[in-house]
């Protein structure tokens, strides 16, 4: 039986080891600050960005990735595994327009090579590591040899099942970025107000809640957790953070007290994700312990 290719954008925010060990593709992505341009995770490193976006003047800007730019990732993974299926897996189409790059780049290289190409595109409906879970999960399947069909099913089911919460540690990243006014992110910082945001079922970023002081809005997405997952006590949990290790020793720590914890990813939010929320963001992913 012929193995899958497993595809992904680097918003996945995959560990590195992790990348290695299970053989994922990944497609970095651009940035820049003004007219200095970036290929994230080529040419500027994690720590790099974040000491980069402290001392900027100007807020970085991201662009997806073009259909040429996949064309040629496909190709070359077409002729290198012969025969093998591409499972293709991409940052939410409701955050970008990498998912729709993806899928006219197989359409442009079906006209190019005039036959069809096994490659199936999937959008995560995610960003950050709530995607990279589906991808490792698809990762893992392959490599044991499970056909096409069952992966793709599988990765769509843990988008389902996922359940996720970010603490963003300031408004001024939402207020540049346009999310919010500049009156309300001024009166919010003031106030010590902690947004806590998650994705909905469109893949699409949404307010959950506002809190008053950085502890309480820890223990809000705790009780939330709790009360999402209802009796589910064994759980695999990720979580990211944006230069918060702090933070996100401290979540997993509360997590314990509530769940058992089996599988736990410690990630950093990379720099095309970063661009959007800042430095102190804690991102917390749980899926079920199968």
């Amino acid at each position: 039986m012929t193995q899958a290719v497993i595809v992904a954008d680097s918003t996945a925010d995959i560990p590195q080891e992790m990348v290695s060990k299970y053989g994922v593709h990944i497609i970095p992505m651009r940035l820049a600050f003004g007219d200095e341009s970036f290929i994230e995770g080529i040419d500027i490193t994690v720590e790099q960005f974040y000491d980069k976006l402290a001392e900027s003047e100007v807020l970085p800007t991201t662009s997806q990735n073009s259909p040429s730019q996949y064309v040629e990732v496909y190709r070359n993974l077409l002729g290198a595994y012969p025969g093998s299926p591409i499972i293709s897996i991409h940052l939410s189409s409701g955050m970008s327009g990498s998912y729709q790059s993806a899928l006219l780049a197989k359409e442009m290289l079906e006209e190019e090579l005039g036959k069809t190409v096994d490659i199936t595109v999937v959008d995560s409906l995610c960003a950050t590591y709530g995607f990279g879970l589906q991808v490792v999960h698809a990762a893992r399947l392959a490599k044991q040899g499970t056909p096409l069909e069952e992966i793709v099913a599988e990765v769509k089911r843990l988008g389902q099942e996922r359940r996720l919460y970010f603490l963003v540690d300031s408004l001024e990243y939402l207020q540049k970025g346009g999310r919010i006014g500049k009156a309300a992110a001024v009166l919010g910082t003031l106030l010590n107000i902690k947004p806590i945001l998650s994705v909905d079922q469109e893949g699409v970023i949404f307010a959950v809640d506002k809190v008053r002081g950085r502890k309480k809005a820890v223990s809000r997405v705790i009780e939330l957790f709790v009360n999402d997952l209802k009796d589910i006590k064994d759980i695999n949990v990720a979580v990211c953070d944006s230069v918060n290790s702090k933070g996100a020793d401290e979540m997993i720590d509360l997590l314990r007290q509530h769940f058992t914890l089996h599988e736990v990813v410690r990630t950093s939010i990379g720099a095309v994700i970063g661009s959007h929320v800042g430095h102190g963001t804690v991102a917390v992913f749980i899926w079920p312990a199968s």
